[in-house]
């Protein structure tokens, strides 16, 4: 018998995700783990306003990674990150399936159990709701957050339910979680409310400015704050990430998000998450090879901020 990230036991014929993210070592008992940063999967999209799936995003991403991870030095990283960067996967989390508020629990007390123990997060989705708990585990630790989002959507609808994928940056500065003047939100191209704040680059302009002049930005608008970054796969063009649940056409290159992603070096990058890849709607696993390619180039920043 093995444990999962909360401790129930399972057979070890019947566990899923046996294999982890690029072929990291997989550990169910990760609070105690020799890691860094652990990575975890939220099967869950009972929080989702379009098309659901996203609950099964995790795996598809797990999956889609082996194609990944026969690198040594990924290109255009002169290291290799597991030689700089001790990487676990956690398996997914264990929640009563259909209860929202049992997952909210269940989540952010398994990111205070691994925070308390000194360990960082990477966590994939799920639907983007997963975030909010994540971000209030995060709050305790960090105190007032930078939020660094790349999304379709700024998330900041105030009309939602307790439980939704599009409300959570309205929650999150009203909770004390997230300073707005001091955080960004990228590739946005739908309806947003100026009045809370946040700095919006729009798809437009994103698509339109070099990498450096917008990276510039994000520095001088997050500044030395604690950083939580999140991405929204749908950030993406659909021509780039078809396997989503809202798709909005116009958005970002993966190219583009790349060279941001990179450009994030030097941020106090305290947490981060991947969110809203349902491959259902995928097309030859284009939607969740990007989102796999990104979360590899988020730990290789990581890898960078650590040093040699």
């Amino acid at each position: 018998m093995i444990n999962n990230t909360l401790g129930h036991e399972y057979d070890n014929s019947l566990v899923s995700n046996a294999f982890g993210f690029m072929r990291f070592p997989v550990n169910f008992q990760p609070y105690d783990a020799d890691a860094e940063w652990v990575i975890t999967g939220i099967p869950f999209d009972a929080a989702t306003s379009g098309r659901p799936g996203s609950r099964l995003g995790p795996n598809a991403i797990r999956q889609i990674s082996t194609n990944l991870a026969w690198e040594g030095c990924r290109y255009p990283w002169n290291f290799d990150l597991r030689k700089r960067l001790k990487v676990i996967d956690c398996g997914d989390l264990v929640y009563a399936f259909g209860d929202s508020q049992d997952l909210t629990d269940k989540l952010q007390a398994h990111a205070e159990k691994l925070l308390a123990n000194g360990k960082r997060m990477m966590t994939f989705g799920g639907d983007h709701y997963i975030t909010l708990p994540l971000l209030r585990a995060h709050a305790k630790y960090f105190g007032k957050m930078a939020l660094v989002h790349f999304d379709a959507h700024t998330d900041t609808y105030s009309n939602g339910a307790k439980f939704d994928h599009g409300t959570m940056f309205h929650h999150a500065p009203a909770e004390g979680l997230i300073d707005p003047q001091h955080s960004v939100q990228i590739g946005i191209r739908t309806e947003f409310d100026k009045d809370l704040g946040y700095h919006v680059l729009d798809a437009g302009q994103v698509n339109d400015r070099s990498v450096d002049d917008i990276l510039a930005q994000v520095r001088q608008i997050v500044g030395d704050m604690p950083v939580y970054l999140t991405f929204d796969i749908d950030c993406l063009d659909p021509a780039h990430a078809p396997g989503t649940g809202t798709p909005v056409i116009g958005g970002l290159t993966s190219d583009k998000a790349l060279k941001l992603v990179r450009g994030l070096q030097g941020l106090n990058i305290v947490g981060m998450d991947l969110v809203e890849v349902a491959p259902g709607y995928d097309q030859s696993d284009l939607t969740a090879l990007a989102a796999a390619t990104l979360a590899l180039e988020m730990l290789h920043v990581q890898a960078v901020n650590k040093g040699e």
